[in-house]
């Protein structure tokens, strides 16, 4: 989605990214969008940067709060659809994570990486980039599958009848992965996009490496309901207390 890697890309499920998210919305419209927004607190005129921006979906929202906002997408596929569904004042970027040449240093407020960062391979250059293209203070806002309870191929959900519960299986957790993921189920099974599983303390030790400092961290659990049968107030209960995504706002330190 944002990386040199043409595997990592998502420009080859662009039509289907955009029609799931614009179309069907779910937790990106309904756990994602208002926590980020609440937290991210947009001041009119101030420099947001939406990386890995995909189609432009969170970006067209930034903008509508009163900043000024860039997208960056490696994605030629994904960039096209952006700037065909966004205000011309926008500006869309074709451009990987860590090599951001159309922005000078200390010229950004704001940094978002939404729903990304598990499909980049080179997340330490990516913070270092950020870094340098922050204003002084400037802050990063990072939203990722929670990589406690959500590691690709290695987490399951599974129901014990004997006490009537939902859990949540984790095979592993602190080995770092790369697995292949299969993006649009049913449609081109053969086509898949890489996604990589990192520990939390992963994240905390990148961004301090980079120059930042973590402020603040929010774990945020699934908008998704059980249709009404044996289950459903277990699985129902499972989702409110087993969190899915993870939001971590860093900010860069004055060294």
């Amino acid at each position: 989605m944002n990386t040199k890697n043409e595997k990592t890309s998502w420009g080859k499920f662009a039509g289907w990214y955009h029609r799931m998210i614009e179309e069907r919305g779910g937790y990106q419209k309904e756990v994602i969008l208002p926590n980020l927004l609440r937290i991210l607190n947009v001041k009119k005129g101030e420099m947001i940067l939406d990386l890995a921006c995909g189609q432009g979906f969170f970006t067209r929202e930034f903008f509508k709060k009163g900043a000024q906002v860039a997208g960056a997408d490696v994605s030629e596929e994904l960039i096209k659809i952006a700037r065909k569904n966004s205000p011309r004042e926008i500006r869309y970027e074709i451009a990987p994570a860590d090599d951001l040449k159309f922005l000078k240093n200390g010229s950004v407020d704001k940094i978002t990486i939404v729903l990304a960062i598990q499909n980049i391979e080179n997340p330490r250059s990516v913070f270092a980039e950020c870094g340098r293209i922050l204003k002084p203070a400037g802050e990063l806002f990072l939203v990722t599958n929670h990589p406690a309870f959500r590691v690709p191929k290695e987490s399951e959900w599974g129901f014990d009848d004997k006490n009537k519960i939902q859990y949540r299986r984790i095979n592993r957790y602190l080995s770092e992965s790369k697995v292949k993921i299969q993006m649009s189920p049913g449609d081109r099974p053969e086509e898949h996009s890489l996604s990589f599983h990192r520990p939390l303390q992963f994240y905390f030790k990148a961004l301090r490496g980079a120059g930042f400092c973590v402020g603040g961290l929010e774990e945020w659990v699934s908008n998704r309901k059980s249709e009404p049968g044996p289950r459903a107030a277990a699985e129902n209960r499972a989702r409110k207390e087993i969190p899915l995504f993870l939001f971590i706002k860093a900010q860069k330190l004055n060294l």
